[in-house]
């Protein structure tokens, strides 16, 4: 691992760039792989100057490093070879960033990719990810996404027992409408199961305790697996489960494989033959220089060995080995740009300096109290001096960025970078205060592509509707 600690940078007084290779773990650094800065003092992703990128695309921005994406996911597919000898399947968590080039490019790694609605689903589709790499999450499943989910082909990771029930009636529908076949036609799918498993991360990304919304109970086991041994449309091929997210320790993740081979044999005993397990995701990345996150290859051996010693323990034959990383496959390959404007000092107390977006482009801080460094990118190597929070531009009193940042003295106009953004702000975007979402780009060698267009005032009103009778003056 190799980025600045604390102490060194407190005394160096001087912003964060560590110097990083391809063999560094993505996930444990605050900027992406090819971060630096030029002969102007900017600060470079992916061999583009940050300034000029905001010139071109305007802000706020996000920028995404494709060579860190890729680095990730090679680590990950690459480490699971090396440690698991049997078969396995990495897939993109992609609630961490669904959009057609992020699909296109994990897919273009040997990746699968993981959904969570009809949404993300044809967006993936769309991609060109095969529908044998696809697998469909969801609590609460709509009717017309289980059924596209089914022309699809994907699988399906079956969360309740609604859901049980309406993949059957579904089955017999399809069979009515389209196959005269004595047989019907099966549905594969997993059962999501809760471990019971606590971690150490946000009360509201923990899922693998008990008292979670997602999957069965284990206690439901044997009813569950009766109900699918009665009903032969349903193709159980896997079991799956998830602990949370933004995860650093090891020890829950081995825990957990031991539970979930357990579940493997007792499938067998009643006549299930579960070729997969999916043990989810939840490695987590550097937000600051105190984070310290196991690095992918870490994590991967831990999983891998879990499973072959408890595959050798309770003799049953090695799974399919299935893993869901979002956020450490994406959030450190991305930075936001932001224009720098108004300051406020409020004396003997703290000085306010505001950024053109905030909480519709990233909403982390103001929901799970998350934090964020920041570097001005238009000065890369001028001394901190400065404690300040980073305000967001709208109108709540909470939309703090960051609310204790050390930068050097800064203008409006400055370009502010914030980093590990490549998780869950896109994807959480929204049009508060009816501001059009940022523009997104991929910078690779030198090259800047556009993957998302800034929406613009006509897009915000593009689905609103006006009844003629309001249009009219009153009486």
């Amino acid at each position: 691992m190799v980025f600045t600690p604390p102490a060194a940078l407190a005394n160096s007084g001087r912003q964060y760039l560590p110097t990083v290779t391809d063999a560094a773990s993505p996930n444990q650094h605050l900027m992406p792989l090819t971060a630096g800065v030029n002969d102007r003092d900017h600060l470079e992703i992916g061999g583009s100057d940050v300034t000029t990128l905001v010139e071109q695309f305007g802000s706020p921005l996000y920028i995404l490093d494709e060579r860190t994406l890729r680095t990730a996911c090679r680590q990950y597919r690459d480490a699971f070879r090396h440690y698991y000898p049997g078969d396995s399947l990495v897939l993109y968590a992609s609630k961490a960033w669904n959009c057609l080039a992020v699909c296109a490019i994990v897919a273009s790694e040997g990746l699968g990719v993981d959904v969570v609605s009809g949404g993300e689903l044809y967006t993936a589709v769309q991609a060109g990810v095969p529908a044998q790499a696809l697998y469909l999450h969801g609590n609460n499943k709509s009717v017309d996404e289980l059924t596209l989910a089914i022309s699809t082909g994907c699988t399906i990771v079956v969360d309740n027992w609604l859901e049980l029930h309406t993949l059957v009636e579904l089955a017999a529908v399809e069979l009515t409408a389209d196959s005269p076949a004595p047989n019907p036609a099966t549905i594969r799918i997993l059962l999501r199961l809760t471990p019971g498993i606590e971690c150490h991360t946000h009360e509201y990304i923990r899922t693998g305790h008990l008292d979670s919304k997602f999957g069965f109970d284990p206690d439901q086991l044997d009813a569950v697996f009766a109900f699918i041994i009665q009903h032969p449309s349903l193709n159980c091929v896997g079991l799956h489960a998830h602990i949370g997210s933004q995860i650093f320790e090891l020890q829950a993740h081995q825990d957990l494989t031991g539970v979930m081979v357990q579940w493997l044999r007792k499938a067998a005993q009643y006549g299930i033959p579960v070729q997969e397990l999916d043990i989810g995701g939840g490695l987590g990345i550097c937000y600051t220089e105190a984070d310290d996150p196991p690095s992918i290859d870490q994590w991967v051996q831990v999983i891998c060995e879990g499973i072959v010693n408890a595959c050798a323990r309770e003799q049953v034959p090695l799974p399919r080995l299935i893993s869901e990383p979002g956020r450490s496959l994406i959030g450190s390959a991305c930075v936001t740009a932001y224009t720098m404007g108004s300051q406020k000092t409020v004396p003997g107390i703290r000085t306010y300096v505001t950024v053109d977006g905030g909480m519709s482009d990233n909403p982390r801080p103001i929901t799970y109290q998350s934090v964020y460094r920041a570097v001005v990118a238009s000065r890369m190597s001028e001394p901190l001096t400065e404690s300040v929070a980073i305000a967001g531009k709208h109108c709540e009193s909470g939309d703090i960025v960051i609310k204790q940042a050390m930068l050097p003295t800064t203008e409006p106009g400055d370009i502010l970078v914030v980093m590990g953004t490549g998780a869950y702000n896109y994807s959480m975007a929204s049009n508060y205060n009816r501001l059009p979402r940022p523009a997104a780009v991929i910078v690779n060698d030198g090259e800047a592509n556009l993957i998302l267009q800034r929406e613009v005032y006509q897009d915000l009103i593009r689905h609103d509707c006006l009844p003629e009778r309001l249009t009219k003056p009153p009486a």
